[in-house]
């Protein structure tokens, strides 16, 4: 079976124009005709962090599904992220996983139930500490060994700029791919969003979507990868 993932942190939908635009971010994720899209900084930063990306909106604007990441009503996500999924593919479990660091920091977790055989996606936003971020590399790698194999995605945020490297302690088994620089949006040189994959998912095809209304929605661009499942 072949999907396409995206992510995207939508910077709390304020684009560089200082000015905060959730319909302008929908318009982008349309456009990126994924299947599971990852979304980071989906909610304002202060308590009870507010969805800064409308559920309603998302409803009537997209047709993606919210996973149920939010711990309370007010808020899209957990710590700023959610996992939007295609109508049509089947959810059988979402999980928090909460991670190490100086900064509070947690990744989201979603296995589906393909025609392919089951698939698990992993949403982070890593920390801005490279020591923190091999500790929550590790604990993610600890959260999906104790749930079992099976094909895996991790993207998001790997907030990581070197061009080599950055995902050690996800083992030998996990390659991970960089599309190309998605960071900052008007003038990208840093690939900080990137695509971990493990064994029996396959890369197809991967890039940045970089139009004209995703250089000015937010400060990053997303990032696309077409995969095959299985097989």
């Amino acid at each position: 079976m072949e999907l396409r993932l995206a992510t995207y942190n939508v910077h709390k939908c304020v684009g560089l124009d200082r000015r905060r635009r959730p319909e302008r971010i929908l318009e982008v994720i349309n456009a990126l005709s994924a299947d599971i899209v990852a979304l980071q900084e989906v909610d304002h930063r202060i308590p009870p962090r507010p969805a800064a990306l409308p559920p309603d909106l998302i409803a009537h604007e997209t047709d993606f599904g919210v996973l149920p990441f939010a711990p309370n009503e007010t808020s899209l996500g957990w710590h700023g992220q959610t996992i939007l999924v295609r109508h049509g593919l089947k959810v059988e479990t979402v999980r928090r996983v909460l991670l190490p660091g100086l900064e509070p920091r947690g990744a989201i977790l979603a296995e589906l139930s393909l025609q392919s055989g089951p698939f698990r996606v992993v949403g982070v936003h890593l920390g801005l500490i490279r020591r923190y971020r091999m500790m929550q590399l590790a604990a993610i790698r600890a959260a999906i060994t104790r749930r079992g194999e099976m094909p895996t995605a991790i993207l998001g945020d790997f907030n990581e700029w070197s061009a080599r490297g950055g995902a050690e302690p996800l083992g030998p088994a996990f390659r991970l791919h960089a599309g190309g620089p998605s960071f900052p949006a008007a003038r990208p040189f840093g690939a900080l969003d990137r695509i971990a994959l493990g064994p029996g998912v396959h890369l197809l095809d991967a890039g940045v979507h970089a139009t004209a209304p995703a250089r000015v929605a937010s400060d990053h661009l997303p990032l696309w990868a077409d995969l095959r499942i299985g097989g």
